[in-house]
């Protein structure tokens, strides 16, 4: 089966008899009385009846449908609930703070706000009130209530109230209309919201991945794990392909904390893993475990970001398979991935192992073509010198809500600027620099991060703010926020002169609702100041 109509995904996966179980950490927001243990025929039905709550609080087609809650894979279930009436989901990361929230959902103008009280009423603090930019809305709680309106929630009315039985017939859509929008990370500002057809996310990136390639596709006999954010567009597009896959097991995690998810893991130990990098890097304290859940993992998927080598490492040595494969890859919310390359056991151990995971691999095959141009003049570099990255790919999303000029502006003559600065060597292959806003002329500061956290075996992350006029401003993440001044001078050897570093812990760190580092607000956050050495004309 390869995936199409994701109103129907679940549906026509169920009629096939694909005996796929699905296992969850905690029960979904729109099913909380379902239990942590569901199947196939059991998410169509309850895809179904979602569909029809949202055509009983007013969804038709064409109508926009934002989604900003707790993080679930249910932001899935929902945005094909609202596919199956024809609409357009939005899915917006709950971790958004409420200037942002509201500035995206003016941009949307939806017709339905699904949400929490808890995240109204945190919006509300802040004097933005995200129901009164919808013209409807509903919450998802534990605490279903007697009335119409949810008490706790004003102007809001809980979805489990709405009839179940409203008539919600599937109302299909060309493949070039707007089948879902998603937000970009938004490490540099307010995020742009970004819409895709079915051709673009769904024919063109999903069903390629739908593939049973040898080692890297999925197997009947597979448990695949997901530890990501489910507002974002890669786990519409993952949703896709793993259901239509159908696994012997699919385990979705939405707390990345090793205590959490511990249990769920030993007793449904995963063969494939795709994780955030935040995800793998707080999960790693499982890979030492005697019985650590990854000892069956074949292969290892990370997307978003890079992940650093140590963890790398972790995740590889501790799996006992054979010959376990890391499959890193680079790309946007806008293009879907543009390249991959693949490490092993071998390439991240050892004298001769890269110090950097910034060596993106090659353009995907057949599908993806990269060049690199002059940042001032947009006219291409040769092979080998550091410009910015722009690509073709037939993936490209339809445009950015709100932010057409933006757009305009990143897309020329059929090639997309991605913001980035790498180098395209001889060979093909990619290797990436810094973001252009945060790019500095002393260093790379991805590859010194890479180098910093190879030396400092205490630090959960490294981060490089590059600042105009000094010298730039190194992070350190560590369990408790403490740092030995030896091990800090040992590390820095040989490298460009870098600032002395600020040391902070987790939950210091401005974060993203894919757990990248908001480097801008870190910066400002620190220094009082914010500005950077790019232009910022490509965020």
């Amino acid at each position: 089966m390869k995936p199409h109509d994701m109103g129907v995904l679940f549906d026509e996966a169920a009629a096939r008899g694909a005996a796929t179980a699905v296992r969850l950490d905690r029960p979904f927001d729109i099913a909380p009385d379902g239990g942590t243990h569901w199947t196939l025929p059991r998410l169509a039905a309850l895809v179904a009846r979602t569909a029809s709550r949202l055509a009983a609080a007013g969804v038709g087609r064409g109508d926009r449908v934002a989604v900003a809650k707790d993080n679930h894979w249910d932001y899935d279930l929902l945005a094909c609930a609202a596919v199956r009436l024809g609409a357009v989901p939005a899915q917006l990361s709950g971790q958004l703070a409420p200037e942002t929230l509201g500035t995206l959902l003016r941009r949307l103008g939806p017709a339905l706000l699904v949400t929490t009280p808890e995240l109204l009423a945190r919006c509300r603090a802040a004097d933005v009130d995200p129901a009164a930019l919808a013209k409807n809305c509903v919450t998802v709680t534990h605490a279903l209530g007697d009335t119409p309106e949810d008490p706790t929630s004003p102007g809001a009315v809980p979805l489990l109230t709405l009839d179940p039985d409203t008539p919600a017939p599937h109302r299909g859509r060309h493949d070039d209309e707007p089948l879902v929008i998603n937000h970009t990370s938004g490490t540099t500002g307010v995020p742009k919201l970004v819409t895709h057809s079915t051709r673009t996310i769904i024919r063109k990136l999903a069903r390629s991945e739908a593939v049973r390639y040898p080692r890297i596709g999925a197997r009947r006999d597979d448990t695949l794990l997901n530890a990501s954010s489910y507002a974002h567009g890669r786990t519409f597009c993952w949703t896709g392909v793993a259901v239509s896959m159908a696994p012997r097991e699919i385990v979705l995690l939405t707390d990345s904390a090793p205590e959490t998810a511990d249990p769920l893991l030993r007793a449904h130990p995963p063969t494939v893993v795709e994780a955030l990098p935040s995800a793998y890097v707080r999960l790693q304290p499982l890979t030492e475990r005697l019985d650590n859940p990854f000892r069956r993992v074949r292969l290892f998927i990370s997307t978003y970001d890079a992940v650093h080598p140590p963890t790398l490492r972790g995740y590889l040595t501790a799996s006992r398979h054979r010959s376990p494969l890391w499959m890193q890859g680079w790309g946007q919310t806008e293009t879907g991935p543009l390249t991959f390359r693949f490490h092993t056991r071998g390439s991240v151990t050892g004298d001769s192992a890269p110090g950097t995971a910034r060596d993106l691999g090659r353009p995907i095959p057949v599908r993806t073509r990269l060049r690199a141009v002059d940042p001032d003049t947009l006219e291409p570099v040769p092979r080998g010198r550091a410009g910015l990255l722009q690509a073709r790919t037939g993936a490209l999303g339809l445009g950015y809500i709100g932010e057409p000029e933006r757009w305009a502006r990143k897309e020329q003559d059929g090639w997309w600027t991605t913001g980035d600065i790498g180098i395209l060597r001889r060979d093909g292959s990619v290797r990436l620099l810094d973001r252009e806003v945060d790019s500095t002329p002393r260093l790379s500061c991805l590859e010194t991060e890479d180098l910093l956290e190879d030396r400092l075996p205490e630090a959960l992350e490294c981060v490089v703010l590059g600042r105009p006029g000094t010298d730039p401003l190194p992070v350190v993440v560590t369990a408790d926020g403490r740092l030995d001044g030896d091990s800090w001078r040992g590390a820095v050897a040989g490298l460009p002169r870098l600032a002395e570093p600020v040391v902070l812990t987790w939950r210091d760190v401005p974060r993203t609702g894919t757990g990248k580092v908001r480097r801008t607000a870190l910066l400002h956050q620190l220094t009082g100041n914010g500005s950077t050495c790019g232009t910022g004309l490509w965020t």
